[in-house]
């Protein structure tokens, strides 16, 4: 019997192989990406046609090692890494590095984790799509080429460690021009004026002013409003006309990687990062006992193609007719149609199997993939559903023959697709109200029961939720289906954004960093600018460019501008600073405000011959419950140019200092301190025990008082990877607790 190796990406996905495969099949995992560009320096020669200069990975060395010894005791060798762009170059990596053993090298893709899907994959496997390695080259090397060439000039101008990258900079500066519309905003008042009318008050419903002299009503201020009111109070309102006609209101397709992040962003309130972590734990596979063993419940998450395949389709309608009758299923399948603009490698995220309904495998699932999964289940059944129809009512009423009210209706007579899945209104649009009409013809009176004039004020343009700024990448044609949620991850993790009761909103160093780059990078930070590059990139993957000639157009006219303003770092250094009033207490020189790693601060104009810093309105971030071991006043919590630290409340007479404490206990036995916050000597923050150096327990990684699940360590650390997400680790035995989500970075 042939023996065969099957490369992946994911262990998980390497335990759900397994049951399906049996013997004859070794799986090693891959663990992500195994070879890169360095870290420490550009890694791309720019004349040399671009030449990347990949290394194998840190900590990404013995899986190499076993893959070359597993792969020397194979026939054929699978490489079934995720089918898109990225699992493609990964692909062909792992190609490369087995290449001197001349084995038989195929591409699986494995758009679903079934054991038809698996089958399907392993029999249809080919040669590698070298026009998507191509794409995925071209992308990693235009990041690497602007953010290494940026990303210095930010160093330099404000501090050191920022990022600029070639999409998460162009999504920075939509969230900081929104946040500049809505400062600029100014209200317009208006008024709006209801009358309650009826043939009597029993069966009265509400209209509003439409029309005033055959023009479409607009009411400025209180003073017409009044009038008007006036004018029609006590008046006869008559029946101009009463339409009636049916609506019907079609499904939604199944979900792509972008509704699917909007939906669950507004239905279930998950981050975008949160949302795909659970996607791809459900595509790779959900242990669903020991008899069905573990089972991948979704197909491919990251697809811009709402494309369904023709069994799949077979297989809903058979599930709608049982379960709902054949009133709600419609003559033929539903097809929908895919934008042009779309890759299209990939089916719509739809269930793999469907007879595993949510409640049938409710017992298996988490809190988070019961609630996507059903989600995903109840889009793609409803897309296959007829469609709800409504009675929708319009009545037309006169006064004076100068002003028209109107009153609509619609009234649900078949719920259909609604059956299943509720859509939602737009989250930035009020609801419409749906009121009941009572049985109306053209010229019957009406009495009026009240006149209700109301003000109100136009509204700024709301800030972007995480759903609608997915929303406006996408129509704007800016990033991928993979790409999404790392860039809002990106935002936030660099502190650019925060989010405001669900809002994003950018912060003071996210102002400043857009602020340089657009002034300076305009154009390479636009929109029109970046989504042109996306459609580069495709025409790389369809061979119609070559990515080294695409990189070449951009690189040109692109390393000019950065040596142009490399030139002007000093000059955009001082407009980042802001006099003030203050002198130094050294040297009696102005002192000015700048920005550091924990924010802004107030520095000596005389520096370097005098360093005098201070922080920003005395610094003072809190009070604490905590007295100072010198003196016993009561001691507060300030903020200085190397981050928080806890002073004394009557400084300057004692200047007694302690590092923060995070109120975690040492986990050492016996030991009574508590974790506190320090810098190391270069600047970097880690954690360590307050009884240091009588305890030397420490740590890089923010400690949380939650005891590891597996080996009961008393504290666990907090992690973000681009592998797990936000999450917590162990520090004792590496167990990752992946249901945590740290709160104020959610």
């Amino acid at each position: 019997m042939a023996k065969s190796l099957v490369v992946v990406e994911s262990p998980t996905k390497s335990k759900t192989l397994a049951r399906y495969l049996g013997r004859g099949y070794t799986i090693v995992a891959t663990m992500g990406h195994i070879i890169d560009l360095p870290k420490s320096k550009l890694g791309v020669d720019v004349e040399g046609d671009f030449e990347p200069q990949y290394q194998v990975l840190d900590g990404r060395k013995k899986i190499v090692a076993e893959i070359k010894k597993e792969a020397k005791k194979a026939d054929i060798i699978y490489l079934a890494s995720d089918p898109d762009r990225e699992g493609e170059a990964i692909a062909n990596h792992v190609a490369q590095i087995v290449a001197p053993l001349k084995k038989d090298v195929r591409r699986a893709l494995l758009n679903e984790i079934t054991k038809t899907g698996v089958k399907a994959g392993l029999e249809q496997a080919g040669e590698l799509d070298m026009r998507k390695v191509d794409a995925q080259q071209a992308r990693r090397i235009l990041d690497r080429l602007v953010g290494y060439k940026i990303s210095p000039i930010l160093w330099s101008t404000v501090y050191r460690g920022l990022s600029a990258g070639r999409v998460q900079s162009v999504a920075l500066r939509m969230i900081c021009e929104r946040e500049a519309e809505i400062a600029a905003f100014v209200a317009r008042e208006y008024w709006t004026i209801d009358a309650l009318v009826g043939q009597d008050k029993k069966h009265s419903f509400t209209a509003r002013l439409n029309q005033i002299g055959g023009e479409k009503a607009e009411v400025a201020n209180e003073t017409e409003a009044t009038a008007i009111a006036r004018a029609v109070t006590g008046r006869p309102f008559t029946v101009l006309d009463v339409k009636k006609e049916q609506k019907r209101r079609w499904p939604q397709p199944p979900y792509i990687t972008s509704t699917l992040q909007q939906d669950a962003i507004r239905r279930l309130h998950m981050t975008s990062q949160r949302t795909m972590r659970t996607a791809q734990e459900l595509y790779e596979g959900v242990e669903l006992g020991k008899s069905e063993g573990p089972v991948g419940l979704i197909t491919y998450m990251r697809t811009d193609s709402v494309r369904t395949a023709g069994e799949a389709l077979e297989a809903v309608r058979q599930t709608i007719d049982s379960a709902y009758g054949s009133s709600y299923l419609p003559d033929r399948s539903i097809i929908y149609k895919t934008k042009k603009s779309a890759q299209d490698a990939h089916e719509a995220i739809r269930p793999t199997l469907l007879d595993h309904p949510p409640e049938k495998v409710k017992a298996y699932l988490s809190r988070d993939q019961l609630r996507l999964y059903t989600l995903i289940w109840n889009r793609f059944v409803a897309s296959q559903m007829v469609p709800a129809v409504f009675d929708a009512t319009t009545i037309d009423l006169d006064v004076e023959k100068q002003y028209r009210f109107r009153a609509t209706a619609q009234v649900p007579v078949f719920d259909g697709f609604l059956k299943v899945y509720q859509e939602l209104e737009d989250e930035d649009t009020e609801s419409e109200k749906i009121i009941k009409l009572p049985p109306l013809a053209a010229g019957d009176e009406l009495k009026e029961y009240g006149i209700k004039p109301e003000q109100h004020f136009t509204k700024p343009p709301p800030r972007y939720t995480e759903a609608s700024l997915i929303k406006a990448l996408e129509q704007n044609g800016i990033g991928r289906p993979s790409t999404y949620s790392q860039i809002l991850t990106t935002l936030r993790s660099r502190k650019y954004t925060d989010t405001l009761e669900r809002r994003l909103t950018p912060t003071e160093l996210g102002l400043t960093v857009n602020r340089i780059l657009v002034g300076h990078f305009g154009e390479l930070f636009n929109v029109k600018f970046t989504a042109q590059m996306e459609e580069e990139l495709d025409l790389i993957e369809e061979g119609e460019e070559k990515w080294v000639d695409v990189l070449r157009d951009f690189y040109e006219p692109f390393s000019e501008q950065v040596a142009a303003v490399g030139e002007l770092k000093e000059k955009i250094k001082e407009e980042q600073q802001e006099e003030t009033d203050e002198t130094c207490e050294n040297c009696g020189l102005p002192m000015v405000i700048k920005w550091g790693r924990n924010g802004r601060f107030l520095a000596c104009t005389g520096y370097p011959e005098c360093k005098t810093t201070k922080p920003l309105n005395g610094g003072v971030v809190e009070e604490t419950d905590k007295n100072c071991p010198t003196c016993s006043a009561p001691m507060v919590i300030r903020t200085g140019r190397y981050g928080k630290f806890m002073a004394c409340s009557k400084y300057p007479e004692c200047k007694t200092t302690l590092p923060v404490t995070t109120g975690v206990p040492c986990p050492e036995p016996k030991c009574t301190g508590e974790m506190v916050e320090r810098r190391s000597r270069r600047g970097k923050t880690f954690f360590s025990c307050s009884r240091y150096p009588d305890c030397k327990y420490a740590t890089w990684d923010k400690p949380v008082l939650h005891a590891c699940p597996a080996c009961s360590f008393p504290l666990m650390t907090e992690k973000n990877t681009k592998t797990h997400g936000e999450h917590l680790r162990c520090p004792a035995c590496g167990h990752r607790h992946l249901e945590h989500e740290v709160a104020a970075k959610a």
